[in-house]
């Protein structure tokens, strides 16, 4: 069964809008129910007023559905059967619906002949619920509020500042200017909650430099020379251009502290730099600034120049380090002046093993060594304190040398002009063991050869004691002694010093431009980042390169150039400083201290295992 519906609306010009819509059942709906196939919005139709039925034969028949009574050709019914091949006209309220057939459908065309407005209901509803006669009309009420306002929220406020201007600090309480403030300071500036001047020292003036470097006179570093900022900084767009111009008109001259370090947006920690602030300069440095060896870095995930390490390049006059950055790419390597095999160390068989497990009781080793076993991180977990002999490498390698009751004599560490002196004075003041038979005060018979050879030998061996501390010298320098087995050692030629020990190098910092922080990734394991356990020579260089970091740290926005399972989300802020200092970047001072209480409870750092 076919019913076609034929909306017809006019145009306030007069010409005939039609709407036609067709259903496939056997009766549709006629109401002011929005679901009524014949929607009629007219408050003198009931939401479903009537149901139209295609009988057998072809003929409709429209019932009432609620009660109330339509219009047949004039004529009031609740119930009517029609033929559309002859046709009908129906009303319901301010309606008129024409029947009639088409290619064996029934159709039904809709057409509104009367104001909807005319309904009595509808009327009644607007005079009671108006207010038209109980208020002030609306124009007073509308120039009473902008006055409420402008007195309240800007006459107020500029005659607080007016009588204020120029105390000291502010009598606690509420001051009407403080309306103006668009929220509370940060944790790092809430002692100048009640001195708003320290900041705001001029009326209608934004927050100048001057006023940040009051304070800030040590812990503010420049990032680079301000000329070549300017031209590494990236053109503004068209929205930046009237950005521009609205900070000139309304007095906010840009490039000051305080487009950065954003205030009065909450009560907790200042957020940390955008990432796009770094990049507007960094992210293609190579088409403005064309004489910088800096290379382009604009997202951690995507676009990030390798790791370029700090190494250990050789020594000035005064035997201090020098350093040269070396990328990742050209494999460096870190000569620092050790000879010692990480692998052999964190083997879990063999000798080594062997004697960690003999010392558990002693030094607390497990069944093999571990890299908690001799780095030991600083107080702030950041980093990993130098490596010392006597502290760490002495459970083990011990210098021992003479023992006196139960007391040993040790070679001094560090000093091998000392040592040289120490064997030679142990030689010259002590003589070979003295034979049994030699002891006591037994009085010598003529005739006892055996103990008059034994006598001569002893004798002439201890004649010869003194010669053998040069040979004990040249053992411990040499391959196989103390010192050579772990230390670069140059002969000299020269008597009271034979021989010179390499300076060992332990830089707390390899990444000059960057900072890393132990503490943050203690729920790694070492070997995670540092392939330790299979290195064979000190001067392999075992720091993560930028491949190994990037399968866990993605861009500020997740960015990635490879799947990664948990990714960490990570800004320059979290690496980088805009003022460069020895200090940890803004990011990562706030997630340290985020989590400080937590590693505390944790004690030494679960990364040193």
């Amino acid at each position: 069964m076919t019913f076609i519906v034929r909306q017809l609306s006019r145009t306030s010009e007069g010409r005939e809008i039609v709407r036609t819509a067709r259903h496939e059942a056997d009766s549709i709906a006629i109401g002011r129910d929005a679901s009524s196939e014949i929607h009629l919005a007219d408050l003198a139709v009931e939401l479903h007023h009537a149901q139209v039925k295609m009988q057998t034969g072809g003929e409709l028949e429209i019932d009432s559905t609620c009660g109330l009574p339509f219009e047949i050709e004039g004529r009031s019914a609740l119930q009517a059967r029609i033929d559309p091949a002859v046709g009908a006209e129906l009303r319901f309220g301010g309606h008129r619906i024409g029947v009639s057939a088409e290619d064996g459908a029934a159709v039904l065309t809709v057409e509104r002949v009367e104001a909807l407005s005319d309904a009595s209901e509808a009327k009644e509803e607007i005079g009671l619920f108006t207010l038209k006669g109980l208020l002030p009309g609306r124009r007073p009420v509308a120039w009473s509020l902008i006055g409420a306002v402008l007195l309240i929220f800007l006459i107020w406020p500029i005659f607080t500042y007016a009588t204020s201007h120029g105390v000291a600090k502010r009598s606690p309480g509420f001051h009407a200017d403080r309306m103006w403030s668009s929220g509370p300071l940060s944790i790092a500036h809430k002692s100048l909650m009640n001195n708003c001047q320290a900041c705001h020292v001029n009326k209608f003036e934004a927050v100048r430099d001057t006023a940040c470097m009051t304070c800030h006179k040590d812990d503010a570093h420049a990032h680079a020379d301000p000329a070549r900022i300017a031209l590494a900084k990236e053109p503004p767009g068209i929205g930046g251009r009237i950005k521009g111009l609205f900070q000139t008109a309304f007095n906010h001259p840009a490039g000051r502290c305080v487009d950065c370090h954003t205030e009065h947006e909450g009560a907790g920690r200042m957020p940390p730099t955008a990432q796009a602030f770094c990049t507007d300069c960094h992210g293609s440095l190579n088409t403005r600034l064309t004489d910088t060896k800096l290379k382009n870095a604009d997202d951690f995930g995507t676009d990030h120049p390798e790791f370029m390490p700090a190494v250990t390049a050789g020594t000035d006059a005064r035997g201090n380090r020098l350093y040269r950055r070396v990328s990742f790419n050209a494999h460096p390597v870190d000569n620092n002046g050790l000879k010692f095999p990480h692998a052999i160390h964190l083997a879990r068989g063999g000798s080594i093993a062997r004697m960690a497990q003999t010392m558990k009781a002693d030094q607390g080793f497990g069944d093999s060594l571990a890299c908690k076993d001799c780095h030991t991180p600083t107080a702030d977990g950041t980093r990993f304190r130098p490596v010392e002999m006597e502290r760490n490498c002495g459970m083990c390698h011990s210098l021992a040398f003479d023992r006196i009751g139960g007391t040993f004599r040790t070679l001094r560490h560090g000093d091998p002009a000392q040592v040289v002196a120490d064997l030679r004075a142990f030689y010259r003041s002590t003589g070979p063991d003295r034979p049994i038979s030699l002891g006591g005060m037994a009085r010598r018979r003529p005739g006892d050869y055996a103990a008059a050879e034994t006598s001569q030998d002893y004798v002439a061996g201890a004649r010869a004691y003194g010669g053998q501390a040069e040979e004990a010298v040249q053992a411990v320098f040499s391959r196989g002694g103390a010192c050579f087995d772990c230390h670069v050692v140059t002969p000299t030629g020269n008597g009271s010093a034979p021989f010179h020990i390499g300076k060992v190098y332990q830089p707390d910092r390899y990444m000059k431009k960057g900072w890393f922080d132990h503490n943050a990734h203690r729920s790694e394991a070492c070997t995670s980042c540092h392939a330790a356990d299979r290195s064979k020579a000190a001067t392999d260089l075992l720091l993560p390169d930028l491949a190994s970091c990037r399968t866990c740290h993605v861009g500020e926005s997740g960015s990635r150039l490879k799947p990664v399972k948990t990714p960490v989300e990570s800004s320059c802020a979290m690496c980088h400083d805009y003022h460069i200092d020895a200090g940890a970047p803004w990011l990562a001072r706030q997630k340290v201290d985020r989590t400080k209480g937590h590693a505390q409870g944790r004690g030494t750092l679960a990364s040193a295992r």
